[in-house]
Parts: structure tokens; C-alpha cells; sequence
């Protein structure tokens, strides 16, 4: 059965979709950008926005009792590929040991002009059921 997963702790979603859905197994986030818990947009470099974007999906997941170790599998959308290596460069801060399987892409843009858009699909222990409210 499908949940939905919310969390105070990474920016509300402003549109018809959900931070999070799990069925109790597996846990998906919706994209993060980086937008603050309050909905304010990092306007720094892409390692800024890199890290505020992981910060949020990893608010999501310990939203649900999970953590950055439980993810599978992660998306990256960037708004300019050549920013790929700063990227790349805060990302292995967050996952520096047994990384997910990862994805990356170069898109044409992103909401609110953001340089980079994070989602992830986690495994989610003992059926997923965390505190989900923030």
C-alpha cells in the first residue's frame, strides 16, 4: 500500500506531488533542488547547490527511518554538464563508501533556475514506517 512521506525538514512540495512515496519497501523522493526547509534558493555554486540538494534528500529519508546508506539508487539532472566534476566532487562527501548505482543527465532547465535536481530510491528497513512527520 502506497504512503506518503513528509518532512519540516526539507522544502514542502509546492505542487501536486508528494517529498516522498514508499509501499513499505522501497521509499522514491521526489527531485530536490536547492531550495532550504523555509523555500529559500541557494544561489551559490553548484557544489552549494549539490549539497543543500543531498541535505534535502537526506531530510526526506530520515523522514521514513531511513538513511543515505539505504539508498539503491540516485538521479542527478544537471542544468550544465560541464559543472559535472563539482558536482561529482560533493557528492562523494555523501557517499564516499559503498555509492548507490547513479545516473546523471544534462538537462535544459530546472524549476526555480536551479543548477541541479537530486532524487533518490531507497530500501526502506522494517517496512519503512519511521516518525514521517518531521
Amino acid at each position: 500500500m502506497k504512503r506518503i512521506v513528509e518532512t519540516d525538514a526539507a522544502p514542502a512540495a509546492v505542487g501536486a506531488y508528494s517529498q516522498a512515496a514508499t509501499d513499505g519497501s522501497l521509499l522514491f523522493t521526489a527531485g530536490q533542488i536547492a531550495l532550504t526547509p523555509d523555500g529559500e534558493m541557494i544561489e551559490g555554486s553548484i557544489g552549494e547547490q549539490t549539497r543543500q540538494a543531498l541535505e534535502n534528500v537526506e531530510a526526506v529519508l530520515e523522514a521514513d527511518g531511513a538513511s543515505l546508506e539505504d539508498v539503491l539508487k540516485i538521479s542527478v539532472y544537471l542544468a550544465d554538464i560541464e559543472e559535472y566534476g563539482e558536482m561529482n566532487d560533493v557528492y562523494e562527501d555523501f557517499f564516499d563508501e559503498s555509492p548507490p548505482a547513479r545516473s546523471a543527465f544534462a538537462v535544459g532547465e530546472l524549476p526555480k533556475g536551479a543548477g541541479v535536481e537530486i532524487e533518490a530510491i531507497a530500501t526502506v528497513e522494517n517496512g519503512g514506517y519511521g516518525s514521517a512527520d518531521g
